[in-house]
């Protein structure tokens, strides 16, 4: 009796596991420009509302503007080798890295919105400075590391390539940078906890986008879509999370051990959640970061599982986020809080798109506004994505 439960028990782990969705490709016949998280209807739609004035775009650009990531006066820190330790220790430029990123973002937003040439120049020129001095990231969290700073720079890239009139003499360069320094480090994934691979097909999707490599994105969106089913789980997965093959899952044990001893799985729960709300908002952002690309490329994926994972465990993780008490079954009764500022893109895409009632994640959002940086891959969501039906 106890061999044949215990067989039972492996086939059905072995079939929960397998059931991921078929890869198919992703990638569109023809990529649209700006197209990595943010579309030109976004920005215009942004940029309407900050020049009338309108709540909270105005607020959330001020935020942006007077942030040190729109300093006009910052000078780029790049290296050769970004040396990043567990937890950025070693700090090898990790730090500097991942915020000229983000400020190249940031003034590629300050650009279009203001048409201040300023910005632009300023953008080009960080970019600039890190394509002709980076060659490659090292130590234990390099695949982060390369995956936090390379979802940032494809969308500043995006923004400044195809709607700057002023010209960027170095694109080439600098997607010379991202096809042999980043897409090598991150296409092939992780199997450490969930949000590494999540942030690394982000980067990839990203950079993919930018390179216009379908097989690459392709890749990463495979990558995605499974690493998605079992990093969220939904009571139609089964008695257990679907997991990714390649990390060997393959008992109950080791499932628990990897949702951080969690053994009870409710909808919405996510393989971090029992870490803390930080790392598990890093894993939700990627989710809804992707899933926004693709639209903007033509594959609607908020109508598929991704989309109902996404809402679920925005609505799980909020409503703790929000001060409802922990029960003693959820990560033994007590949570680290902060989510962080992930709200925004998936609020808009399932609530306000598609008319999807979040009572917990509306709130959460509103509550936040407006939403500036996480200092990592995240920044100025408020302003590109805040009710913007775009």
């Amino acid at each position: 009796m106890r061999r044949t439960a215990l067989l039972t028990t492996v086939a059905a782990l072995v079939a929960g596991a397998l059931a991921w969705p078929t890869a198919a490709p992703a990638a569109p016949a023809a990529f649209a420009h700006p197209g990595v998280t943010v579309s030109q209807g976004q920005l215009d739609f942004a940029r309407t509302k900050v020049n009338a004035g309108a709540q909270p775009w105005k607020g959330a650009f001020d935020q942006m503007l007077a942030s040190k990531y729109a300093d006009l006066n910052r000078t780029p820190k790049p290296r050769a080798v970004v040396e990043c330790g567990s937890y950025s220790n070693p700090n090898y430029g990790c730090t500097d890295e991942r915020e000229d990123a983000i400020a190249a973002y940031t003034d590629a937003l300050a650009w279009y919105i203001t048409r201040d040439d300023r910005y632009a120049k300023k953008a080009i020129q960080l970019m600039d400075a890190w394509s002709a001095t980076l060659t490659d990231h090292t130590n234990s969290n390099a695949p982060l590391q390369t995956g936090w700073a390379g979802s940032s720079w494809p969308k500043a890239a995006e923004i400044i390539k195809y709607t700057y009139t002023g010209g960027w003499a170095g694109s080439g360069r600098f997607a010379t940078m991202l096809r042999d320094v980043y897409l090598p480090e991150i296409i092939n994934g992780s199997n450490s906890n969930g949000n590494w691979e999540l942030s690394m097909m982000e980067a990839a999707v990203g950079i993919s986008v930018f390179l216009e490599d379908k097989a690459s994105y392709d890749k990463a969106m495979a990558k995605f879509r499974t690493r998605t089913a079992a990093y969220v789980y939904l009571a139609s997965d089964g008695s257990v999370p679907k997991t990714v093959p390649s990390q060997n899952l393959d008992t109950t044990a080791k499932i628990v051990a990897y949702w951080q001893g969690q053994s009870t799985f409710v909808t919405g729960l996510t393989q971090e959640t029992c870490r803390d709300l930080t790392h598990t908002g890093y894993g939700i952002s990627a989710i809804a970061h992707i899933a926004e690309t693709s639209r903007i490329q033509g594959q609607d994926l908020y109508g598929t599982d991704v989309g109902e994972r996404l809402r679920q465990a925005l609505g799980f993780q909020a409503k703790y986020e929000l001060g409802t008490a922990v029960p003693s079954w959820l990560c033994g009764g007590s949570l680290k809080l902060g989510l962080g500022p992930v709200t925004e893109v998936g609020y808009n895409a399932l609530h306000n798109r598609l008319g999807i009632a979040m009572t917990n994640t509306q709130t959460l959002t509103e509550r936040n506004r407006p939403a500036g940086s996480n200092n990592l891959f995240v920044a100025w969501e408020t302003l590109t994505h805040g009710d913007n039906p775009s």
